[in-house]
């Protein structure tokens, strides 16, 4: 399943915060864009009906929490991001990466460490 930009908004803010209430989520959402309340629970009830979150009912609110995992679902977004944008080719995606941002000497050496494990069969 590939979340939309707006409900990857929401699983982001849950990942990182664990389970909350749409009242919670839309406060975390107006920190960075203006959002109306019932916008933000009309698309986590869509989110709830598509298998992305599920809820609990806590007195008279809902807690919600993501049913899908932050690791797995960056996974199938990068996969799809490279086969859909870069032909498949990840030395396409990381030469266009390296080439238009400034990358810092620690950010490198991090590179090469991965590089190495990969090549030595660590990863």
């Amino acid at each position: 399943m590939k979340p939309t930009a707006s409900e990857l908004d929401i699983l982001q803010i849950l990942w990182q915060n664990g389970n909350m209430t749409v009242k919670d989520i839309n406060e975390e959402i107006n920190k960075v864009k203006e959002t109306g309340y019932t916008t933000t629970l009309k698309l986590m009830q869509i989110m709830h009906e598509k298998g992305l979150l599920s809820r609990e009912q806590n007195g008279r609110s809902h807690v919600y929490k993501a049913s899908i995992k932050e690791d797995d679902t960056k996974s199938s977004l990068l996969k799809y991001f490279i086969q859909s944008t870069f032909n498949g080719s990840t030395a396409s995606l990381v030469m266009q990466a390296l080439g238009d941002h400034k990358t810092t000497r620690e950010e490198l050496e991090m590179i090469r460490e991965l590089l190495n494990d990969i090549e030595k069969g660590k990863k």
